[in-house]
Parts: C-alpha cells; sequence; structure tokens
C-alpha cells in the first residue's frame, strides 16, 4: 500500500463510461490515454477510491446547445433547462448498472462502500473503494419516495444541484468574476430533504449550491457542512468557488473542502488552460489550511469532468502533487490527512452505520 493513500472528493467517470462520446470506447479495466480514471491507472498512482458521481447531462439537443455557447463565450455559460423526473431516473439507473457492474467484474479488487469500516478495510487491502454520489438530485421525486430506494442500493451522498436549477435548489453559473450569491435558496422540497439525507445518514455535497442555498444547508443541516471539489474564491473568483464567510462556516462545523483540480476553477484569470502549474493548486491548498485548518482539508479532483493541470495529466500524476506539498513543507501527518483520513472522520460524523 502506498504511504498517502488517496481518497477522491469527486469525479465523473461513470458518465465517461456511459457515454461513447465522452469515454470513446474505453473500459475501467484497461490503462487508457482516454479519460483520467481507470484501474491501473489508479494503482499507479496510489488512487485508493472516492465518490464516483452519478450526473444526469441534459438530453443531447439541450446538451449540444450548451456546448456551442461555452464554445463562443466560455467564461459565461448560460445554464440549460431543468431535467425531467423519468429522464433523470433512467440515467441514474443507467450508471448505478455500471458501478455495480465494474464492482462484480473486478475480481475482488473493486468494492463499493457503505460504511466507513467498509472504506477503512477497502483502503488498508488496496482495494479500490467507490462511494455512490448523486451530482444533483434529479433523480429523486419531491415526495422522496425514491431517496430510501437509492439509499438501500449503495448512495452515500448527494449534490443538491449540478448548476443548473431543480426541484431542490438552485445551483451556481459559469460566470468567472461573479459571486456565488446568485438565485433563491432551498424550495421547501429542498428543506425537506436536508432532513431526511440527515436522517439516513446521507452526506450532503455544497459544490455548484448557490450562496442562499448554502446558508439554508448550514441552517437546517446537522451535519458538518462538505464541499466534495471546491475551491478559494479569494483565489479565482468564479461562484464554483468559496467565499471566506463560506469557508468560515465549514470550519464552525468541521466540515470539509476537497480541493477542486479543474484550471477554471484555480486560475487568477479563471481560464480553462491545462498550462497550469502544480503550484497554483498548492496555493489554494495553503490557503485553505490557514483558513479552515488542516483537519478540514482534503483532495476533491473534478477526474474525467473538468481540465486540469497537464502536470498531473491524469490520477497516475497523484504523487506529483504530493511530492509539491511535501516541497511546500507539509509533512507526513499533514499529507495523511489531506490524502484520505479527512474524508474518514467527515464521514464517520455523517454516516449512520
Amino acid at each position: 500500500m502506498t504511504k498517502y493513500p488517496v481518497f477522491d472528493g469527486h469525479n465523473d467517470t461513470v458518465l465517461n463510461l456511459l457515454r461513447p462520446d465522452r469515454g470513446q470506447g474505453r473500459t475501467f479495466f484497461e490503462r487508457s490515454d482516454i479519460g483520467h480514471i481507470d484501474l491501473p491507472r489508479a494503482k499507479e498512482g496510489g488512487f485508493a477510491g472516492g465518490f464516483f458521481a452519478m450526473f444526469v447531462p441534459n438530453p443531447p439537443e439541450e446538451y449540444d446547445i450548451m456546448k456551442l455557447m461555452r464554445e463562443k463565450n466560455p467564461d459565461n455559460i448560460p445554464l440549460p433547462p431543468p431535467l425531467k423526473l423519468p429522464f433523470a431516473q433512467q440515467q441514474a439507473f443507467a450508471m448505478l448498472r455500471i458501478l455495480f457492474d465494474i464492482e462484480k467484474e473486478s475480481d475482488g479488487q473493486v468494492t463499493i462502500t457503505r460504511t466507513v469500516d467498509e472504506l477503512v478495510t477497502a483502503i488498508d487491502n488496496d482495494i479500490l473503494a467507490m462511494i455512490l454520489h448523486f451530482e444533483g438530485a434529479e433523480p429523486i421525486d419531491t415526495n422522496l419516495d425514491a431517496l430510501e430506494v437509492f439509499y438501500q442500493a449503495g448512495l452515500r451522498s448527494i449534490g443538491l444541484v449540478w448548476s443548473r436549477p431543480n426541484d431542490f435548489a438552485c445551483g451556481v453559473p459559469f460566470k468567472f468574476n461573479t459571486t456565488p450569491d446568485t438565485g433563491d435558496g432551498l424550495t421547501d422540497a429542498g428543506k425537506a430533504l436536508v432532513k431526511a439525507c440527515n436522517e439516513l445518514g446521507i452526506m450532503l455535497d455544497l459544490s455548484h449550491l448557490n450562496e442562499k442555498g448554502f446558508w439554508d444547508v448550514a441552517k437546517y443541516s446537522d451535519a458538518p457542512l462538505v464541499a466534495t471539489h471546491s475551491n478559494v474564491h479569494a483565489l479565482c473568483p468564479t461562484p464554483r468557488n468559496l467565499t471566506d464567510k463560506q469557508l468560515d462556516a465549514v470550519k464552525e462545523s468541521d466540515g470539509i473542502v476537497g480541493l477542486n483540480f479543474a484550471c477554471g476553477f484555480l486560475r487568477e484569470d479563471g481560464k480553462h488552460d491545462a498550462n497550469t502549474p502544480i503550484a497554483t493548486m498548492v496555493k489554494h491548498i495553503d490557503y485553505l489550511v490557514e483558513r479552515i485548518g488542516i483537519d478540514r482539508v482534503a483532495l476533491g479532483s473534478d477526474f474525467d469532468g473538468a481540465t486540469i493541470p497537464s502536470e498531473i495529466k491524469d490520477v497516475a500524476g497523484l504523487p506529483k502533487l504530493i511530492d509539491a506539498l511535501k516541497s511546500a513543507g507539509y509533512g507526513d501527518e499533514a499529507l495523511q490527512k489531506i490524502t484520505h483520513q479527512n474524508w474518514l472522520r467527515v464521514l464517520g460524523k455523517t454516516w449512520k452505520d
């Protein structure tokens, strides 16, 4: 086992495997130069596992329009319309099936974890651990009938929104040089979902949520505040990043922030430029550690969902980030916390079993 096994707050690998236009037909078990995560590269990089997101993109005709707008103006991308429940659930089922098949076909090399004890056992035994995560609560109905079903299937983490609005909350736009204070707070259904997740022990992810929604979760949730893949707004003023006031609330709740590797959320100019030095990532980690403490900082790469620094390239490049942190003065204890122990601590305070 590597000295610093990395447990990661967010990836979009499942969507890459589901959609041929993204993953180009690759499989999870063969090394590829496509995408960011597969099992061979994970082993090379000391990747112990992470939150495997089930993100439902809009139907192709809506997604293609958004893609054209992104190419025209990457700093101000209009949000796509809300999803319809039947479509969102069908897509979620398809992605769940992919994860279940990976676990079944892995010959014990991969496991879906539902408890902290299972997660610790997996990390200790070099078994790649997957946590089922919804990036956007669209597959859940407002009566919350589906929530218990997905929980029994293994769902242990929910981001209330991906940036587009839904029945529960509003997300932030992809508009550089703005704050996350955009749109309304949680709906009544959103407040009910927060309460239900607390009762079940499902972690709530605040990444993508707007500021009013953030403060509503802080008010109505009794769990630590978590942003699985967000950075520092003071260093990169995109609404996807957290303001100092939000970071202070995370600290007060004894929560956690996972560093997002996406170049557009790291750079001062907000450019989605892979020629972004690892030093920029270290700068965000330094800021987070100083603001919220070493026990509340982790990694949340956004692998397979974003443009990341070319020095890292993919999951096999994780040791380069660890080496950079060592050079910046982080010792063994700090690196153990940032790479995996802090996630174990927060999940231990959030999950019920």
